[in-house]
């Protein structure tokens, strides 16, 4: 005990010289001291997720609860269904986290969770754990936007410049932005009724594909893509979305309503029920991802164009990243793929894993922020998670205003 005081007698003194040293040479002082550290908490949807990133971009640690087979079983997600699978494995998949990285709650320098958009049942889970933390530790609140989160992933992986095109995919979400800055978008456009990933997971329920012997235990759109490589789309066309309106605006529910009158009229023809296989089951798979895939490429591209015509982007280091879970639909990609190499940009993806929902993408978000100072909360009272939430600015309507006609690409 006598060392111990002596020891922290010595030390005092010699704190204040590091202190004042620091003080004299900040940019010395950076070099110095170890990466900061943040905690990501992600409960917006099905998967519980948290994660600790270093500043570095290094993953210390990560868990991951994911409910997909609970949803399956029920053919969707059920908002209470999904809170209490929250509650039940938050604690164990942040104790995960920090026990894989080492790294205990008081080496952290913030807390981030995502507070926006999502399920409302959801996101308070992930919220009011998180605060219970920041208060029993003391610690900065960083709140997250589920959506800046997914399309600022890719800077964790790849030195990508602002301003970038970003596209965002997935069961809940179809967004085509512009990325200027963390925390600074310009909202090109989106869809106005349904997400691409729910009407692909909405097709193989009616298709009844978790019958299917080669989809057991897939989820839906992953069901629609494997059938529709051995499928043949032009057995059945359906009509590309919104071709006449020259916006970046998406609509996928009158295709899906396209889809499920081919399949009650397939039905009819081959004398089975609905709950049934069709035996064209692959081909409708295959034209109805078409159809998803050429509405999304041509959104894109004009997207592309626009950013071009108005020097929103640098045609010199265009880029376009595409992220969320859709994104892993690799018919999909290659489209985007063809439409960026025609037009001078570059394309990147993050890895399969971090388009999904996950805890590494919202601690990255916490880093980009803390670097930026942007964000950072000491007080959280008051704050609220949002089911719905824009991001960025809204400039769909210059958009429209451009009237740009899309070349067709093969």
């Amino acid at each position: 005990l006598n060392m111990n005081s002596l020891t922290r007698s010595l030390w005092k003194p010699l704190r204040h010289v590091q202190a004042a040293w620091r003080r004299a040479s900040p940019a010395r002082a950076a070099e110095q001291r170890p990466p900061r550290l943040v905690l990501g908490i992600e409960t917006s949807c099905d998967d519980t997720g948290a994660a600790v990133v270093d500043e570095s971009g290094a993953v210390r640690g990560e868990a991951l609860h994911c409910q997909r087979d609970v949803h399956l079983k029920t053919g969707g997600i059920i908002p209470p269904v999904a809170q209490q699978l929250h509650r039940e494995n938050i604690e164990q998949v942040v104790k995960e986290a920090l026990d894989i990285s080492g790294v205990s709650v008081n080496e952290l320098a913030a807390i981030a969770t995502t507070v926006k958009p999502g399920l409302a049942l959801c996101l308070e889970v992930g919220l009011a754990y998180s605060l219970k933390l920041v208060n029993k530790y003391k610690k900065p609140f960083i709140p997250i936007h589920h959506m800046e989160a997914h399309a600022l992933t890719i800077r964790l992986i790849n030195q990508v410049e602002f301003p970038f095109l970003v596209l965002l995919l997935s069961g809940g979400h179809c967004i085509l932005a512009v990325a200027q800055g963390v925390s600074d978008f310009l909202l090109l456009g989106q869809s106005i009724d349904i997400a691409p990933g729910d009407m692909l997971d909405k097709v193989a329920r009616r298709l009844s594909l978790s019958k299917h012997p080669e989809c057991q235990g897939m989820a839906g759109g992953k069901a629609i893509e494997h059938l529709a490589r051995t499928g043949d789309r032009q057995r059945h066309t359906f009509r590309v979305p919104m071709q006449h309106y020259r916006n970046c605006d998406f609509s996928f529910s009158g295709l899906q309503n396209l889809v499920n009158k081919v399949i009650v009229e397939q039905e009819k023809e081959e004398g089975v029920q609905e709950g049934e296989l069709l035996s064209c089951a692959k081909d409708i798979a295959a034209a109805a991802q078409h159809a998803v895939a050429a509405h999304i490429v041509k959104r894109t591209h004009r997207a592309m164009l626009f950013c071009i015509k108005h020097n929103i982007v640098s045609p010199q280091n265009a880029t376009l990243v595409v992220s969320g879970g859709v994104a892993s639909n690799q018919y999909i990609r290659k489209g985007l793929q063809i439409v960026a190499d025609a037009n001078g940009f570059s394309f990147l993806c993050p890895p399969p894993r971090l388009c999904t929902d996950n805890g590494v993408m919202i601690a990255w978000n916490g880093i980009e922020r803390l670097r930026a100072e942007l964000g950072i909360l000491n007080c959280t009272d008051g704050l609220r998670y949002e089911a719905t939430a824009p991001l960025g600015i809204d400039i769909s309507k210059r958009v429209e205003e451009a009237s740009i006609k899309v070349p067709r690409l093969k």
